[in-house]
């Protein structure tokens, strides 16, 4: 069913990006607030073994759903599947802070990962719907300003309620601020343009991608971890994913309307810009994780001081997105920023390979907010890009999709990461990486980390080629432009 194009007043537009800037929030925000809540959580169920588990369910339950929503709200409307993920997350957090053993929790924990899963993609789909592509940097200073939020108050809160409080008040602030959420994009999203396509869900489709990425997952968290990378069960899960994800690419070439169709996957932008986003999100994940750990056991700063000294990079990735975000509206060739970033980053992780140890502190903390501003330029510009690309009545599953791989990237980069530092300490598998990495010989760590950034800035190269190769199409001035191309393409 089609929909004539509807404008909207700059008043209505500010509106509807209020109420999602909310939900995208509350999605950004429990992704960090569990984490310095953890150790209280252990002790009072008495069970630490399975501790990661809280972490580690909601990641992976939130990367699987996600393209699932982008689908669903091409087909079922952007408002409903937003309203859904909110409720269900708000309905598992009660469950979480209920939960009477850590079994339940982390069952609970799925739960909401299921509804948090579409948070984010969905409040970035809907910028999508209501702002032109030339026009949505101007709203990049927003979007930043919520994840660097989210970034800051997450584990302090988590670390205050726990302290001072009861841990459970990490899942019950969810329920004002998931009430406030639900109720403002209620009112507002009725003004949304709708894109409606008769669509049909290729649930099998949908099934062999989910199981395929489940199980990959599932072998990136526990491999040289809990069981060794040559162990039968990684070796398993690899299978079973390769297995899957083939079918799941005949499922592409054989069903009628595919969960995610050739054409896009083929796109010239499409097909580029994803990979790009994958390396730079995955990149970002991945440094976040090692840089304090490698501050701690090479360098010899504290904890504190570790976190500290991360500060720069994660305030870097957000200067930069806001920057590029800008310079978007304003350059033809948009992707320049872009790929002198990612090159700039590039550079430096290189340099920093080449000396681990002998690079004077302040140097080293200022290069790395260098490259953080060097990955956050491309983030933003990706986003754009695809969405440029695609016509709005595919607009979510575009934008699911992009997401999607960004969370599998970071956590791929990640485990391998991981394997590399582990693979120069001597070690092979264990309970947890920290404690591995802790009990390593320094110069073996030092040579580690050597690899460790020399990787991260070879997985950023690769990125960078597919920025490259990446075609840059002018962007929209109007969403109505975008609409009635969807409308002469329809008929």
């Amino acid at each position: 069913m089609k929909h004539p194009p509807t404008e909207l007043t700059h008043r209505d537009v500010r509106r509807i990006i209020l109420g999602i800037m909310l939900a995208m929030f509350l999605g950004a925000l429990d992704q960090t607030i569990v984490a310095t809540a953890l150790p209280t959580i252990g002790a009072e169920f008495g069970d630490f073994a399975n501790l990661p588990w809280v972490v580690t369910s909601y990641l992976l339950a939130a990367t699987v759903a996600t393209p699932l929503y982008g689908k669903l709200s091409d087909i079922r409307g952007r408002r409903v599947m937003l309203l859904i993920s909110v409720a269900v997350f708000s309905l598992a957090s009660v469950a979480c802070a209920l939960a009477p053993n850590l079994f339940l929790l982390i069952l609970a924990r799925a739960a909401q990962g299921l509804g948090g899963g579409g948070l984010i993609s969905l409040a970035q789909t809907i910028i999508a719907d209501v702002v032109a592509p030339r026009e949505r940097p101007r709203y990049q200073a927003q979007i930043a300003a919520v994840f660097a939020a989210a970034s800051i108050l997450g584990p302090v809160l988590g670390g205050f309620f726990a302290q001072h409080f009861h841990w459970t008040l990490i899942f019950w602030i969810n329920l004002p601020l998931g009430a406030a959420a639900y109720l403002m994009t209620d009112r507002t999203l009725r003004r949304l343009p709708r894109h409606d396509r008769r669509h049909d869900l290729d649930a099998p489709g949908a099934a062999l991608m989910a199981l395929s990425s489940l199980a990959l997952l599932l072998a990136l968290n526990w491999g040289g971890v809990r069981f060794a990378w040559g162990s039968p069960e990684i070796l398993g899960l690899i299978a079973a994913s390769l297995v899957l994800g083939g079918l799941f690419v005949w499922r592409i070439h054989t069903a009628h309307e595919p969960f995610v169709s050739l054409d896009m996957l083929t796109d010239p932008v499409v097909g580029r810009a994803i990979p790009a986003a994958f390396a730079a999100a995955g990149t970002m994940v991945g440094l976040s994780i090692f840089v304090p750990l490698y501050f701690e056991t090479v360098r010899g700063l504290s904890a504190s001081q570790s976190g500290l000294a991360l500060i720069p990079l994660m305030g870097g990735i957000v200067c930069g997105a806001v920057t590029s975000g800008r310079l978007l509206a304003r350059l033809t060739h948009y992707k320049r920023p872009g790929m002198i970033g990612n090159a700039v980053s590039a550079l430096l992780l290189a340099t920093f390979a080449l000396s681990p140890t002998s690079l004077p502190l302040p140097l080293l903390v200022g290069g790395l907010a260098l490259v953080g501003m060097g990955i956050g330029t491309v983030l933003p510009m990706t986003t754009i890009a695809i969405q440029n690309a695609v016509t709005p009545h595919r607009m979510g599953t575009a934008t699911g999709l992009m997401n999607f791989f960004r969370q599998l990237g970071g956590a791929m980069v990640v485990a391998v990461l991981g394997a590399v530092l582990l693979g120069f300490a001597g070690r092979t598998s264990g309970h947890d990486m920290e404690e591995l990495a802790r009990h390593a010989a320094p110069d073996a760590l030092a040579g580690g980390f050597s690899y460790v950034f020399g990787t991260a800035a070879l997985v950023l190269a690769v990125g960078l080629a597919f920025l490259v190769a990446m075609q840059e199409r002018p962007l929209r001035s109007s969403v109505r432009a975008a609409a009635e191309e969807a409308a002469g393409i329809a008929e």
